[in-house]
């Protein structure tokens, strides 16, 4: 993940938690700030195998952050979907 601040691109690293078509749940490296837009890239169980989508943070409570997606292509909707598909039937 990577975010803009005070003028340079700051990289974080983080874990997902939860996953949804319209964001996704994160615990992160460092604390963000509620309404940063993010750079998101995270591996999933389907082709491509990693996603990556900006974001904005819309909750923030201590390192765990829930994130927004902003502008997702048809592609990238479709993906999310198979996604969360597979998740859900993996449990």
């Amino acid at each position: 993940m990577s975010v803009f601040r005070d003028g340079t691109t700051i990289s974080l690293w983080g874990r997902t938690s939860e996953l949804g078509q319209d964001g996704v749940g994160a615990t992160l490296s460092a604390e963000l700030k509620v309404g940063e837009v993010v750079s998101l890239e995270f591996p999933i169980p389907v082709p491509p195998y990693f996603l990556k989508v900006r974001a904005i943070a819309r909750y923030c409570e201590g390192l765990r952050c829930g994130f927004e997606f902003l502008i997702v292509t048809d592609d990238q909707r479709e993906t999310l979907r198979r996604t969360c598909e597979v998740l859900a039937n993996s449990f």
